[in-house]
């Protein structure tokens, strides 16, 4: 099975810590988040990964090589000389991740308790071209899905902003939940990608093509879910992994 890690981000939210390192090699309870995200996947039966690198990207190359990629095959998508954000990042991969089977893509700041094998075998089992793991936890940004788990629209809480390529579109018909950074995404994905280029945010790019083809939500009711690219968060994840015997 075959993943993606979005570790190119410049862990702006992690500052001082982040002005000499990768936010992917933050310590987490004396371990990189990158080295507990690669763990979590190998263990879920991935055993060929996509890392993404920008910030410091040659210490993830050297950490990676250090850690003989873990014992599974570990390729770089190399964003060091312009960062493509999400969807761009994952269509500049796009010769590492097209195939015949869909890919997993897991940010490198999101700890959580989601079972990622069962999580894949859904999306195998649905009709959906990308199944996006979401929760009712409080934000202020949420995706807007349907009585079918069809993602329709995107509302931000605090500015009262609205996003939806729906007609007519009343977002109090649809239910808001929070993205949780992790999702399985069919291959056809790069069908509907040629016509988008250099960079851009994955959510916009679903937000396009939501009313044309099935973008599925998986209701996570009772994720334990923590965002460690926040600096506030890094402590009540590292008691909560120490609480798993993790």
């Amino acid at each position: 099975m075959k993943a993606m890690i979005f570790a190119a981000g410049l862990g702006s939210r992690l500052k001082p810590m982040t002005d000499d390192m990768p936010k992917a090699l933050v310590p987490l309870c004396g371990r990189p988040m990158l080295e507990h995200v690669i763990i979590r996947l190998k263990d879920a039966g991935f055993d060929r990964i996509v890392i993404n690198i920008h910030h410091y990207g040659q210490q993830i190359i050297d950490f990676l090589e250090d850690n003989q990629n873990f014992g599974i095959q570990i390729q770089i998508s190399d964003e060091r000389d312009y960062l493509m954000d999400t969807g761009g990042g994952v269509k500049k991969a796009m010769n590492l991740l097209k195939g015949k089977e869909p890919f997993l893509i897991h940010n490198v700041d999101i700890v959580s308790d989601i079972d990622l094998a069962a999580f894949y075998r859904q999306h195998l089992d649905s009709s959906a071209i990308a199944t996006l793991l979401v929760s009712e936890r409080s934000t202020s940004r949420y995706l807007l899905f349907n009585d079918e788990n069809r993602l329709c629209g995107w509302r931000n809480r605090d500015t009262g902003e609205v996003k939806s390529h729906y007609p007519n579109f009343d977002p109090s018909r649809y239910q808001s939940l929070a993205f949780s950074g992790v999702h399985v995404i069919s291959p056809e994905i790069f069908e509907w990608m040629e016509e988008w280029t250099g960079k851009f945010s994955i959510i916009d790019f679903y937000l396009s093509i939501c009313a044309h083809t099935d973008i599925r939500a998986h209701h996570a009711e009772k994720l334990a879910l923590f965002d460690v690219g926040k600096s506030g968060s890094i402590k009540e994840a590292e008691e909560w992994i120490n609480s798993q015997g993790k």
